[in-house]
């Protein structure tokens, strides 16, 4: 890659000499010799690099880097000094300038500056690329749900995104998207150029969970031998996701109240207080307030915590969303496994409706997954499907039984699997008075599979 470099000087000879061996060392070359000058060429051309001289006739070098940063944020500056003028050296080092060098220096000397300098530009465009790229596949447009409850939960998320420093706390069962979620929040905000860090607070034991999140000075325990830093550190300016909230020591858990409610922590082993410039999103697949009423979750930490809260529902409450989602997947596998599926069968749509999926999306994913590698098919049907959810029948509910197990409507002594199902139906719904809801959740169905059943039962179509 060719980078384009401003040379600033008042003295010929030096913009000539410098400007030849740069040119030579494949960098496209401009050449200033005023403050004034370089600021319009800044403007106009805003270079990757600029070697500065401090001293300029007019506009000083540190005054043209404070005009030049806003005009042109992605040049890196190196400035050039005498030696006497160190000071004025540091003071540009402040300002957001990359370095310095003393005059006189060897060409090879600022070549090798300017290279590691390049190095640092090269990796700024990595990031750049890579926070585009995870900006277009965590956009909030890209989670695919018809539900309402999870259209709301959306846009609450979408509005929680554009609040840089709010505290997050997502609900739900494992598998239901939490960490997707979070990201589609970090990576639609304001931090979304700025580290996202992840840390499963269930996956480590105490102590180390500790010293991952706050870091260590040296001697803090017997193998610290030299500081660390945490993870809160580690995310600054960034948003730190902390899945799993609610398996977290009552110690732990006093240590994040702090960072929350004063925005500072210290290390452990160490006395300096740290800022702590960070947002947090917390998630957990527990009910904090039972945890909380247990008195297994700090009451204020919940609350802390709790200040914008998002409840992702589970799957099996979310029937409208399961094929849309499948399709998905399946679009998904179709270009990692090199694939060409085309969708499912009626009777397959069907039957991933009414399985419950206890593992949520996670285990979509998964069942999609294994069927696109099995299948030969370009359209998946019921018999393509796992057995657990081909042979899927709703769990019989614990509510109070009926008293004609032994006769049909029929008189005979025993009756068919189709009509103890009706029966069992109708008798439910008597027992919760018609309520199809509450009747649906006895029988462990989605309430639309339910007004389907009975669709059928009266002869509907």
């Amino acid at each position: 890659m060719t980078y384009s470099i401003l040379i600033v000087d008042d003295e010929a000879l030096t913009l000539r000499t410098i400007g030849r061996a740069l040119d030579g060392e494949g960098f496209e070359v401009l050449l200033a010799s005023s403050g004034e000058e370089a600021l319009k060429v800044i403007a106009d051309q805003q270079p990757d690099f600029a070697l500065l001289d401090v001293v300029l006739p007019g506009i000083n070098g540190i005054e043209v880097l404070r005009q030049a940063r806003p005009l042109s944020p992605s040049t890196v500056f190196v400035m050039m000094s005498a030696y006497h003028m160190v000071e004025r050296a540091v003071e540009a080092m402040k300002l957001g300038a990359y370095d310095y060098l003393i005059k006189p220096f060897h060409i090879a000397d600022m070549v090798t500056t300017l290279n590691r300098a390049s190095e640092m530009l090269a990796l700024r465009v990595r990031v750049h690329d890579t926070v585009q790229s995870a900006k277009g596949l965590y956009d909030f447009g890209r989670i695919v749900t018809l539900s309402p409850a999870m259209t709301d939960v959306l846009q609450m998320a979408r509005r929680a995104a554009d609040s840089e420093r709010t505290t997050i706390l997502i609900q739900g069962e494992s598998g239901t998207g939490k960490e997707v979620l979070a990201k589609a929040i970090h990576y639609n905000s304001p931090r979304a150029s700025l580290p996202l860090i992840s840390l499963n607070c269930a996956a480590l034991p105490d102590t180390l969970l500790e010293s991952e999140l706050f870091g260590y000075e040296p001697g803090a325990f017997t193998d610290a031998r030299r500081r660390k830093e945490g993870l809160i550190e580690k995310a600054t300016g960034g948003t730190l996701f902390l899945d799993e909230i609610g398996n977290t020591s009552p110690s732990l858990q006093a240590k994040l109240l702090r960072v929350l409610e004063e925005g500072t922590f210290m290390r452990l082993g160490g006395t300096k207080v740290i800022q702590a410039n960070v947002r947090i999103i917390a998630a957990t697949n527990r009910l904090l307030k039972d945890a909380v009423t247990k008195d297994e979750f700090r009451e204020d930490l919940y609350y802390r915590l709790n200040v914008l809260p998002l409840v992702i529902p589970p799957l099996r409450e979310r029937e409208e969303d399961i094929v849309p989602l499948a399709v998905d997947i399946m679009s998904h596998f179709n270009t990692e496994l090199r694939k060409s599926f085309v969708g499912f069968t009626p009777a397959a749509a069907e039957l991933l409706k009414d399985y419950p999926w206890p593992g949520n999306i996670r285990e979509l994913r998964n069942v999609v997954e294994r069927t696109m590698i099995l299948c030969k098919e370009a359209e998946i049907d019921s018999g393509d499907l796992p057995e657990e959810v081909r042979d899927h029948h709703p769990a019989a509910a614990d509510v109070e039984p009926f008293s004609y197990w032994d006769v049909s409507p029929t008189g005979d002594q025993f009756v068919t699997l189709a009509e103890l199902e009706d029966r069992y139906i109708q008798d439910v719904l008597n027992a919760t008075g018609q309520n199809k809801t509450h009747a649906a959740r006895l029988l462990g169905i989605h309430p639309t599979s339910l007004m389907r059943r009975l669709k059928k039962l009266h002869g509907e179509n």
